[in-house]
């Protein structure tokens, strides 16, 4: 029985070797195509995403309103290379650059536009005074 399997097995022809190098290729390529996957989806995005938090921090200002990783809000007093000096309420806070999650943007958000909250917001006051 193990002489027919090893005769059935027999030696390699040429053109089986030739083949030899593209049938590794060809077995390697799921592993070439999930690394791109990979690349795209997963790598390339968090990469865009700390070239951004690493503008973000560069950018920075005294008097920028911030959110930091851990939840605080505040206002920048001091800012130096490695830390800053965050003012939330009435306590002032030394923390280390790198905590900073992100700026607070004052703009309003939504439909409206500055105009309309300015005139509604002076409707509203003018009514008050009449009455």
């Amino acid at each position: 029985m193990l002489a027919t399997v090893a005769f059935a097995m027999g030696t390699p022809q040429a053109g089986a070797q030739a083949s030899g190098g593209m049938g590794m290729l060809a077995s390697f390529m799921p592993f070439i195509l999930m690394f791109v996957i990979f690349w795209f989806l997963l790598i390339r995005p968090q990469q865009k995403r700390a070239k951004a938090h690493r503008e973000m921090l560069e950018a920075l200002k005294r008097g920028d309103k911030i959110v930091t990783s851990s939840g605080l809000l505040g206002t920048i007093l001091e800012i130096n290379k490695d830390e800053i000096l965050l003012e939330c309420g009435e306590a002032k806070l030394r923390m280390s650059r790198a905590a900073i999650g992100g700026v607070i943007n004052d703009a309003p958000k939504g439909g409206k536009g500055g105009k309309a909250d300015k005139t509604d917001k002076t409707d509203k006051t003018d009514k008050l005074a009449k009455k």
